[in-house]
């Protein structure tokens, strides 16, 4: 099943499948990274982008060179990466202190959590400048809406189990959540698990425009805090890896610099996240798949852990999203309700 995962084991096999073009036809193949912004953010460490860009079959089948020297020229001058730094300036990324990460006293209770009120409104969604399944960008307007502040911790998913008598997620033991991750997100919840806590809450899933509207705003914004990738304002995979240790959840809301416009924490990174959307494309777009319909359902968000094997991009930004059939379940699925 193809997801939107990414891990930088598998960068340059990325790159190389994704910046060539089809000669003949000159299609732009589904996993086309087209936008060094998206190369810059995730080669921190100096792969030489300029050298994939202008190597024989590659980018140049689809670009004329003038365009690509110029392109190469931004990426010396750093103009791809945040603040206009170079891409191999070194970013310091803090480790949390343990007491920070895991602790036994709940910082949010047990209660179905906080909503923040959406107002109703329109804005674009998608984007033309990824993967097929995001575009093309549409208006969608919406009703007002409510929707949880954070992800919904294991702490309030073992209220709901206890009450319900409903099966405990595959990491509970004795039906209770790991020692000291009463507020991290609760994972191994497959759609109809996520459903089911939502309506025992008297809420429900969001759907995957009400959970895009809420994490962009109206500004067509790539992640929840603006258009420039930051490593310290989501639990995302690209943290861990310079960070240099493997990944794991994190209490929800701990970066309160990641906000959306709206004042939700971790719309990207830490666990994917369920909505009630089956995986349908959006109006207007042109390329068929066989995935479409109403056989999987659709997760947005990203998560603390990508896998190599799907070689779909940066999973960060909000437009991106994931689909599974509603009895998948691991270690980096959750949810947030609405109302």
């Amino acid at each position: 099943m193809k997801t939107r995962y990414f891990y930088p084991i598998a960068s340059i096999m990325i790159l190389s499948q994704a910046l060539t073009c089809v000669a003949n036809s000159r299609e732009v193949p589904e996993d086309h990274l087209h936008g060094l912004g998206d190369c810059a953010q995730c080669h921190l460490d100096g792969v030489d982008i300029s050298r994939i860009m202008l190597a024989d079959h590659s980018c140049p089948q689809c670009h004329k060179s003038t365009e690509l020297k110029s392109m190469v020229t931004k990426l010396a001058n750093g103009d791809y990466a945040r603040d206009k730094k170079t891409k191999r300036e070194a970013v310091v990324v803090n480790l949390r202190e343990e007491t920070e990460v895991y602790y036994k006293q709940s910082r949010y209770g047990s209660q179905p959590g906080e909503m923040i009120s959406i107002p109703g409104g329109s804005f674009i969604m998608g984007t033309d400048e990824r993967l097929s399944d995001e575009g093309p960008p549409h208006t969608v307007t919406l009703k007002g809406f409510q929707i949880d502040k954070y992800e919904v911790t294991n702490g309030q998913y073992k209220a709901f189990i206890d009450d319900t008598k409903r099966k405990s997620p595959n990491h509970f033991r004795n039906r209770t959540y790991p020692a000291g991750k009463v507020d991290h997100p609760v994972t191994y919840v497959n759609w109809m698990d996520a459903k089911a806590y939502c309506e025992w809450a008297g809420k429900r899933l969001p759907t995957d425009e009400e959970w895009e509207y809420a994490a962009r705003g109206t500004d067509q914004r790539t992640y929840p805090w603006g258009n420039d990738f930051e490593l310290e304002s989501g639990n995302t995979p690209l943290r861990w890896q310079k960070i240099g240790k493997f990944g794991d959840t994190m209490p929800v809301g701990m970066f309160p610099k990641g906000a959306s416009p709206f004042g939700l924490l971790d719309m990207s990174g830490n666990v994917w996240e369920w909505t009630s959307s089956w995986y349908y494309a959006y109006p207007g777009n042109k390329v068929f798949s066989e995935s479409y319909g109403e056989r999987y359902k659709t997760l947005k968000g990203g998560s603390w852990f990508d896998c190599s094997f799907y070689k779909c991009g940066i999973s960060a930004p909000v437009y991106n999203r994931a689909f599974f059939a509603k009895k998948v379940k691991n270690d980096t699925f959750g949810f947030r309700c609405a109302k």
